[in-house]
């Protein structure tokens, strides 16, 4: 299958999203809003003042009052011809027509008067941050599908939220499947260390997963067939076993469990032996859905990016974001007939390729910023790419 045709096919399987749920600021981050983010008040909800300085009413030179104004108090009036010291964010007091900041101001001997260091008169509204400037009451703050961030977060607090509606994140089980893996120690003696346990479930975790499990199974049929079949997961994740090699048993695992293929191969390097299956219920409801990762490295990545991103933001209720451009800042290799994911550096909207980009290597994904997604044939210097996001961080 095409890859941007796979990509899709991912999506359409995720159908609806997952239920709404109610999140209190400290566990939404990540997930996606369910509803459009109202402004519960004007922002800010009062006139504040900016700077420093002193609150004044009118043109000046003021007569100063004793006290000073601070955040979290509420001021008394001031009259025509007066001013009162005032904190940056504090309540403006009715009567003020603009703040003026200490640096500008002084007190002269002997009337003991406030006057503007300038000669300029202060502007009704300098340095007032009006109630209302960033929203009124109402007013829309956020679409329906924006990822909860923490930009997000100190939004919502900012405009009197305590919780959020979201969409449930999906559940993800992964299964690390392959006698050769070894959990700890340098590779030898014909095993190899295993890279994907450290590096998927952070990675899913960041495409709004909760990954629920990570479990080794050894290259048999029997277990991977009872893990497939009983798997309470939303979406199962597998790493290997999706080829046609001897010991490859997901096919046959997914076929025991009633299971059926939405995507059997992908014409993407590396990782073109991916799959995408719906499997039954378990506990009645929506299906579940299983993502079969290539085993090497970079191939895992490239089904990651492939198949599991699409179908699990779109279960999670996050918004398709617009894809993303970069200029290649030296020709991108590409394959002679598939889709290529290459890793690539970004710099001023340039996109440059790494080597070590072999599908059981991650030297070059580990110093990237992106992925590249090159077209059969390659690109040449200057040509404009897609690039995909990868976690940095």
């Amino acid at each position: 299958m095409p890859w941007e045709q796979a990509r899709a096919a991912a999506r359409a399987a995720a159908g609806q999203p997952l239920p709404v749920v109610s999140r209190g600021l400290s566990e939404a981050l990540g997930h996606a809003l369910a509803e459009p983010l109202p402004a519960l008040t004007d922002l800010p909800s009062f006139d504040t003042a900016a700077m420093d300085g002193w609150a004044v009413a009118g043109p000046g030179p003021w007569r100063p009052y004793d006290g000073e104004v601070l955040a979290g108090v509420r001021p008394r009036p001031l009259d025509h011809g007066t001013a009162v010291p005032i904190a940056t964010g504090a309540a403006l007091p009715s009567g003020a027509t603009a703040v003026l900041r200490r640096e500008h101001g002084e007190r002269t001997a002997p009337d003991g008067l406030l006057r503007h260091r300038s000669p300029d008169p202060v502007a009704p509204g300098r340095d007032i941050r009006p109630r209302g400037q960033e929203c009124r009451a109402g007013e829309s703050l956020l679409p329906a599908g924006t990822t909860v961030t923490p930009a997000v977060l100190g939004l919502a607090a900012a405009a009197g939220y305590d919780r959020l509606a979201v969409h449930r994140r999906p559940t993800v089980e992964l299964l690390l499947l392959g006698d050769e893996l070894l959990d700890s120690g340098p590779p030898g003696d014909g095993r190899v260390r295993d890279a994907l346990g450290p590096l998927l479930p952070p990675w899913l975790h960041r495409l709004g997963a909760e990954v629920t499990g990570v479990r080794r199974l050894a290259d048999a049929l029997d277990p991977l067939s009872e893990a497939v079949r009983r798997s309470p997961a939303d979406v199962l994740v597998t790493t290997g076993s999706t080829a046609a090699g001897p010991v490859d048993f997901l096919h046959l695992a997914i076929d025991r469990a009633e299971g059926r293929l939405i995507v059997d191969s992908v014409a993407v390097r590396p990782g073109h032996p991916m799959l995408l299956a719906e499997l039954p219920s378990v506990a009645g409801g929506r299906p579940r859905l299983l993502v079969g990762l290539p085993g090497n490295p970079l191939a895992a990545v490239a089904g990651t990016v492939t198949l599991a991103a699409p179908l699990l933001r779109r279960l999670g209720g996050h918004s398709d974001g617009a894809p993303r451009a970069a200029v290649a800042a030296a020709p991108l290799p590409g394959h002679a007939r598939d889709t290529r994911v290459l890793p690539v550096r970004l710099s001023a909207g340039s996109a440059t390729p790494l080597a070590f980009d072999g599908p059981a290597m991650l030297r070059g994904l580990a110093l990237a910023d992106a992925l590249a997604v090159v077209p059969p044939g390659g690109l040449g210097e200057g040509a404009v790419t897609e690039v995909l996001d990868v976690p940095v961080r």
